[in-house]
């Protein structure tokens, strides 16, 4: 049955007057911090600043009104950055935005059918090796800014983007150059002292810097790269509809676009909700979440928006900032709406040198450079999946990187399932009844899982049968799929052919279930299933 329940319906009880200030003022604080990670955002990803706004405004009012989280904070994430670039640059902005609806139509189905829980299962080694390989290129992609290089167009794979800030590194503004140094630093500095400054301490870094960035780049009319001069400012109106052209014809090329946007919307939703829920005691609906987060990216590319997520940075600002419901995600984007109405013609004098550094200190805090450092710690299977999804996110694409990532995480854990599996043969100091009939009735105890990756055990025990009656104690086998299944009934072929009883012993739980669908439980003899090794070996000995 499926269930659509938004957290903000049982987020009211026992709400006040005092929760409700607080959660506006939480909201008034998410969305400053919003303003320039979403316009840079969408800068970084070959968009107008203006569609990271639109996309914070709609999909972060929309995934805070439908969502599964008390406190999760939606909109453009710098995790998207390298595959919008990518998609802008390789179809048009017109098929992003197809691309974006189609991602929203997979995230709903993907919380309709229950899917949610899935997403936990991609390995940890997979997620940090592809967050730090994004961090990276988010890192490289705004070198040109930071710089103030002259470079036309800006490729969107890492070897031509390395060529192309080599060829032009005698294009360096020093003015532009000095403005993204000073941002870093006020950024870092504010991040130390901020505790100390009392009720300033509330204003993130990354709008201060933006704002003395933007004052300074005004009063002396700096020669350097500005939202004014590059895209015209952005506009003071309500973002407007407007249809997305589709056709088969492009439709199917955006197919895989669609599936690398869902899949990492999904991943960076649930693990900021995780991250959020244990900050705040509390557990999210994974499945509402994913609805939410579908419904949201459905609807933004109609008003020209990008693909939005849920944002760990802003979320624990809203935490932080004592929200504590989805009124203060509400909010945040009623802010950033009247920022558009009212606050607009402001931005054209923002340097794009300052959000450059913005994005550099984002990206710095979004790898987990720690972990490299700890490599040395952890075996060899956990260290080649880690830099290999790292270094292909980086050089190659995120899509391949996950898929190579997900392989290795795979063939490590069947080798690690199928070495934990064994055969040994019955000890007789246990089971002294055997002493006098070794040859004629051998018995072997299997432990852990018998799967695909384990039949090879019951292969050994074909090399080795005994001349009248073999017994298999399955007391301790958790685990048997269909391949396993065929191998036990190939192994009591092989004993019909050569007149040897094969007898059962300790099928239970979903071993026995297996054994019932798959018929082979009905083709035992009474006499050829007992509930343990003991009454089996007994029962064989005495007859």
């Amino acid at each position: 049955m499926i269930i659509f329940h938004p957290k903000i319906l049982d987020s009211f009880k026992g709400y006040n007057r005092s929760l409700f200030t607080k959660d506006v003022l939480a909201g008034i604080t998410v969305g400053i911090v919003a303003l320039p990670l979403a316009m840079a955002f969408a800068i970084a990803s070959g968009l107008k600043p203006e569609a990271g706004i639109f996309t914070a405004i709609i999909a972060g009012g929309l995934i805070s009104l439908l969502g599964g989280s008390r406190v999760q904070i939606g909109g453009p994430a710098g995790a998207f950055i390298v595959i919008v670039y990518g998609i802008v640059e390789r179809y048009g902005i017109p098929n992003l935005m197809l691309a974006t609806a189609m991602s929203g139509v997979l995230l709903f189905l993907m919380g309709v059918f229950r899917l949610g829980t899935l997403v936990r299962f991609i390995p940890i080694a997979v997620i940090i090796g592809f967050t730090n390989g994004i961090a990276c290129l988010i890192g490289l992609s705004q070198i040109k800014d930071f710089f103030g290089l002259t470079i036309e167009k800006m490729p969107a794979q890492f070897l031509p983007m390395v060529q192309a800030l080599y060829a032009a590194a005698d294009t360096v503004n020093i003015i532009a150059l000095g403005l993204a140094g000073a941002s870093l630093v006020i950024i870092v500095i504010w991040k130390l002292i901020q505790k100390k400054l009392g009720w300033l301490g509330h204003l993130p870094g990354t709008v201060v810097a933006m704002a003395i960035a933007t004052a300074v780049t005004g009063l002396f009319n700096l020669p350097v790269d500005t939202i004014g001069s590059r895209f015209g400012g952005i506009p003071s109106s309500l973002p407007q509809f407007k249809w997305i052209p589709i056709s088969w014809d492009t439709a199917q090329y955006m197919i895989a676009p669609a599936l690398t946007l869902a899949l990492l919307g999904a991943i960076e939703s649930l693990l900021c909700a995780r991250i959020a829920d244990g900050l705040i005691h509390d557990r999210h609906d994974s499945n509402q979440e994913l609805m939410a987060q579908g419904i949201a990216n459905l609807v933004s590319p109609f008003f020209g928006g990008m693909p939005a997520t849920g944002t760990i940075a802003r979320t624990v600002t809203n935490i932080e900032s004592g929200g504590t419901t989805p009124i203060a995600g509400i909010v945040h984007a009623c802010a950033l709406l009247m920022v558009v109405l009212f606050a607009a013609p402001l931005a054209k004098d923002i340097p794009l040198a300052s959000l450059a550094a913005i994005l550099m200190y984002v990206a710095w805090n979004m790898g987990e450079w720690r972990k490299f450092v700890d490599l040395k710690q952890f075996r060899l299977p956990y260290r080649l999946t880690i830099l290999s999804v790292f270094l292909l996110t980086v050089i190659l694409d995120l899509t391949v990187a996950v898929q190579v990532g997900l392989l290795f995480a795979f063939i490590t854990f069947i080798y690690r399932i199928s070495s934990l599996s064994r055969c040994e043969p019955a000890d007789i100091r246990h089971y002294p009844a055997l002493e006098n009939h070794q040859g004629r009735i051998d018995a072997y105890r299997i432990y852990g899982a018998i799967f695909f990756g384990a039949v090879k055990l019951l292969e050994k025990i074909e090399q080795k049968l005994p001349s009248q009656i073999l017994l298999l104690d399955l007391k301790n086998v958790i685990y048997i799929d269909t391949s396993g299944m065929e191998a036990i009934t190939e192994l009591a072929h092989l004993c019909k052919i050569r007149n040897i009883k094969l007898i059962i012993c300790g099928l239970d739980h979903q071993p026995y279930g297996m054994a019932q669908r798959s018929g082979y439980l009905q083709t035992l003899e009474s006499d050829c299933l007992y509930p343990d090794l003991v009454s089996g070996i007994a029962a064989v000995t005495h007859s």
